[in-house]
């Protein structure tokens, strides 16, 4: 912007110049649109759209919760929603001895299920991440050839089903002596998980600027001092966001549980499937099953939602 000086030292500028800083920035079509769907989800009505989906997803575990400390002759005579008219006359009752013969029954015992499967989940999710970290650092930082192919063949195995893989895997474990045990399902769980931790974790490698790299490569820093000074502790919260989805994703499993493991390393979700068959009658303890089952899910899912969501985001802006 020019100005023109007058003789008393005033500065003056024209009008034309005036309008021109007045104008305000032009908005880009990706900041139209992010305002745009802003002032949706701000709205009244989709407040109140989610308010009722919230309420309408909640009911079934609130029936659950209430069902599985309700005595059996109560289940049997009538619904969990009978309960609040039951708290106002003094008739309402509530007994933990369903969550008792769920894990210490001599034909449930999910006591032994709920032990193995932390057993399983929590070396399901160390591993992956910890192979993936190396990879996705390979992927992002190192130059060799075929790189970018051998990046893409990696992701286009998440479009595999994992069911088309069991019985391949199951042979490979007889062969090896180690089916029925905890092995098959780490190594199973790490195998369909590490197509996703290495693409998360290579596209938050990437967002990391590349001049702190090329600071620590001046100052004489390898790839391994580079790899645990300068980005590890940068990757804590994409480490976080993958490791509870992979937890989310091992603990609720139960075709892979179903498959590999023996009777004695059985999971949670294998034990409670097992009850349904042959326990179809006993409502009260299926409740209390089900629920020792997501209560843990649902409690590192709240307590940690904010990493579970930009873990789902991590891979919508770079490929």
């Amino acid at each position: 912007m020019t100005s023109t000086p007058t003789p008393g030292g005033v500065v003056a500028t024209t009008p034309v110049e005036d309008r021109a800083a007045a104008q305000p920035r032009k908005l880009t079509r990706l900041e139209k649109r992010a305002i745009a769907a802003k002032g949706k989800l701000s709205s009244p009505w989709a407040s109140f759209t989610a308010i009722i989906i919230a309420v309408l997803w909640t009911i079934p575990s609130v029936g659950l919760l209430v069902t599985s400390f309700r005595p059996e002759i109560d289940i049997r005579r009538s619904g969990w929603w009978t309960l609040i008219p039951g708290l106002f006359n003094g008739e309402a009752e509530f007994t933990a001895d369903n969550y008792d013969q769920a894990l210490y029954g001599s034909g449930t015992n999910l006591s032994s299920a709920f032990v193995n499967t932390f057993a399983i989940t929590i070396p399901a999710v160390v591993m992956p991440i910890t192979l993936a970290l190396f990879a996705a650092y390979a992927f992002a930082w190192i130059e060799f050839r075929g790189r970018n192919v051998l990046f893409v063949s990696m992701f286009a195995l998440q479009i595999v089903p994992l069911q088309v893989a069991l019985i391949p895997l199951l042979s490979d474990y007889v062969r090896a002596g180690v089916a029925g045990s905890f092995w098959t399902v780490w190594l199973s769980h790490t195998i369909f998980g590490l197509p996703l931790a290495i693409f998360l974790l290579h596209n938050f490698m990437k967002d990391i600027p590349p001049s702190l790299v090329e600071a620590a490569r001046v100052d004489g820093a390898g790839h391994v001092k580079i790899f645990f000074q300068v980005l590890l502790p940068l990757l804590v919260p994409a480490i976080a966001a993958f490791g509870i989805f992979q937890f989310l994703w091992v603990w609720n499993d139960l075709l892979v549980g179903l498959t590999f493991t023996g009777p004695a390393y059985r999971p949670i979700t294998v034990a409670i499937a097992e009850m349904a068959g042959s326990r179809g009658g006993d409502w009260h303890v299926l409740t209390a099953g089900a629920f020792i089952s997501f209560a843990v899910p649902l409690v590192v899912f709240i307590a940690l939602q904010r990493y579970f969501v930009r873990g789902l985001l991590a891979g919508s802006v770079k490929g």
